[in-house]
Parts: C-alpha cells; sequence; structure tokens
C-alpha cells in the first residue's frame, strides 16, 4: 500500500509540474550465458555532427585547462561517439564497460566554495571509459567525489545538464546524477533502463505504479520521458532472451526503436521532445558496436576486438558529421586523426 501510494503521489507531482518531456533513451538487455547488450537513442534538437573515435590505452589525459584538475593515462582502449567533436556521449571500451550520457534538466553540480580538482563535462565520460573495467570499480572511484564537474554551455546555448549510466558485461549497472551539488548513484542490475525527467528516483516511482496495473495493453505510449521509460523497462525484459547476437542485438535494437522518436517532429511548446538522431546496441559479451543513423536507414557495426589499442596506436576517426553512409562491418573504414580530439573545457 505504501508503495502504490508513493507511486500515485509522483504521478500526481509529475501532473502538476510543467511538462518536461527530454530527449534519449538507454536501456540494458540481459540475456543467458553472459550476453549482456546495452542499447540507447540519441534524440536532439539539432543535428550533433556525430562522428565515432577509436582511442587507444596508454593516453595521457587531464580533466580540464586548469591544473586543478585530474591527470590520468588511459588503461582501456574504447570506441567512443562524439558530440559536435567537443566531448564525448558514450562508448564502449575494451573491457566491455559502456558508459552513456543523457540530457537532465534537473542536474545542479555546483556547490558553494567548492575547490576540489575540476573534471570537465565533456570528457567525464571518456574518463569513465579509459579507467574502469567493471560498474564496481568506476562507482567506488566516482563516489569518493574528488572532483567537481564543470559544465559550460553546448553550441547554441544548451545547458549541459546530463546524468550518467554506466553498465559491464555481467550486466551489472549504475546510474550517476548530480542533484543540488551532489552526486547521487543507483547501483545494481535492476537499474537496466534510463531515460531524463523527472530525477530517477522519481522514474522509479513512476514506473512501479504502471507495474502494478501491468501488462503490456496498459503501457503508455507518448513521447514523455516517463512514458519511454515504461516502455523501455517493459519490453526490454520481455523481448526473447538469447545467448545469439544474432538474436539478442535485433530484439535490443527493437526496444530502441519503439521508444524513438520521429524525425523532425515539432512540438514548440514542449521543448524537451527532440528527434531520435540515431540508435546504438553495445554488444558487451562480443565487444561489437553497433551504429543506426536514422537518415541514413542502414546499420554498421565496428568489431572492438578486432582494432589493434595498444599504446601508441593512432587515434582513429570514422567520419559520420558529413552525411558518409556506413554499412556492414566499418571496423576497417576508420583512418588517423588529423589532430588529437579536442574536449571543450569551460576552465
Amino acid at each position: 500500500m505504501k508503495m502504490q501510494l508513493a507511486s500515485l503521489l509522483c504521478l500526481a507531482a509529475l501532473a502538476a509540474a510543467p511538462l518536461r518531456t527530454d530527449a534519449c533513451t538507454r536501456a540494458v538487455y540481459l540475456g543467458p550465458d553472459g550476453m549482456t547488450a546495452t542499447g540507447r537513442t540519441m534524440d536532439w534538437a539539432e543535428d550533433l555532427h556525430t562522428n565515432l573515435y577509436l582511442f587507444p590505452r596508454g593516453v595521457d589525459r587531464r580533466g580540464a585547462r586548469s591544473d586543478n584538475t585530474i591527470f590520468w593515462t588511459s588503461k582501456y582502449g574504447s570506441i567512443s561517439a562524439a558530440g559536435y567533436d567537443i566531448g564525448i556521449t558514450e562508448g564502449m571500451n575494451e573491457a566491455g564497460l559502456v558508459a552513456n550520457l543523457l540530457f537532465l534538466p534537473e542536474t545542479v553540480y555546483d556547490r558553494p566554495d567548492d575547490t576540489r580538482p575540476v573534471m570537465g563535462l565533456s570528457i567525464w565520460t571518456q574518463y569513465v571509459l579509459d579507467n574502469f573495467a567493471t560498474v564496481d570499480e568506476a562507482v567506488a572511484e566516482l563516489r569518493k567525489e574528488t572532483f567537481r564537474i564543470d559544465a559550460p554551455d553546448l553550441p547554441g546555448g544548451k545547458k549541459s545538464t546530463l546524468h550518467l549510466a554506466v553498465s559491464d558485461p555481467s550486466g551489472d549497472s549504475a546510474i550517476f546524477e548530480y542533484l543540488d551539488g551532489e552526486l547521487t548513484i543507483h547501483h545494481g542490475r535492476e537499474y537496466q533502463v534510463l531515460t531524463n525527467s523527472p530525477v530517477y528516483d522519481r522514474q522509479l516511482a513512476i514506473n512501479d505504479y504502471w507495474k502494478q496495473i501491468g501488462g503490456l495493453a496498459m503501457l503508455p505510449g507518448t513521447n514523455r520521458s516517463s512514458d519511454r521509460f515504461v516502455r523501455a523497462s517493459f519490453y526490454i525484459n520481455a523481448v526473447e532472451r538469447s545467448a545469439d547476437p544474432r538474436i539478442a542485438v535485433p530484439a535490443v535494437l527493437s526496444v530502441m526503436r519503439n521508444v524513438s522518436v520521429p524525425y523532425g517532429i515539432s512540438t514548440p511548446d514542449k521543448p524537451y521532445i527532440s528527434s531520435t538522431r540515431w540508435r546504438t546496441v553495445c554488444d558487451q559479451k562480443n565487444r561489437v558496436y553497433y551504429f543506426e543513423p536514422t537518415l541514413a536507414m542502414e546499420t554498421f557495426w565496428v568489431d572492438l576486438m578486432a582494432v589493434d589499442l595498444a599504446p601508441g596506436t593512432p587515434e582513429r576517426v570514422l567520419r559520420l558529421a558529413e552525411g558518409q553512409v556506413y554499412t556492414g562491418d566499418a571496423t576497417g573504414k576508420f583512418q588517423p586523426s588529423a589532430k588529437p580530439f579536442s574536449f571543450l573545457f569551460g576552465v
């Protein structure tokens, strides 16, 4: 009864608040025999000019321009998707750890008089991919809160208020949100799905309400973040379970298509609804990254196990931003970058 009451109160609060339906969905598939795969949609109001990068091990990095920052050398190579060529929105490293950055308008990074070392939001995702093989490792380190997040505005003046989801080949997951300057972490296999607003505790309460109603016939069907959360939570556990990636990966992709937002949708009264620009599935068992651009209408993949990511190998890029189209195995299509990736730092 208490759970039902909490869920109903949460729904009432959401209905009374200004409608805040925003971008992106992430869901983790937990299949048999270690078949774990993480899918995501990238929903954004404009083209992010996405390119894919292969980063080797042994890269020396810093978290900001300031000397009051975090320094590290990458332990793991990764494939990473860049937005505007200024920051990493998601990726998978060679240990099978996946990190996905999603929009959350309620995010507040700042604390009063905070003098901790700075971590630029543009490199936060890459920091996780560079350093950790498991969710346990990422949670243990990030929980220390040894740095503060600096989040300059994105191109076009959009606020960079984001939360982070991490998953690993065991099926473990964690959600990281900054609320009122404090880091909140949800850690466990049960945290398979992430969308956007409201904050994660409220999303879980809303999903509990729909679970009590139960069944396929009663799933909410709008593009609102909370509705996408409920549908993704139901479908990612309702699709066929298989250890065969030829079944598992398309199953995950079918879920991500279900929660995608139609291209070119116009909802000026609901500014946080944005078209799906692309979808991805990370096969974490076999280390294969699948990418489906909405406009290209072709799915291609990159086999991370077939890439040399040893220290000293070049940073490589697969350019998509100018409308390039790839089909099937694109592992061999990457080219050495003309210059090292340049992250956007505010300080």
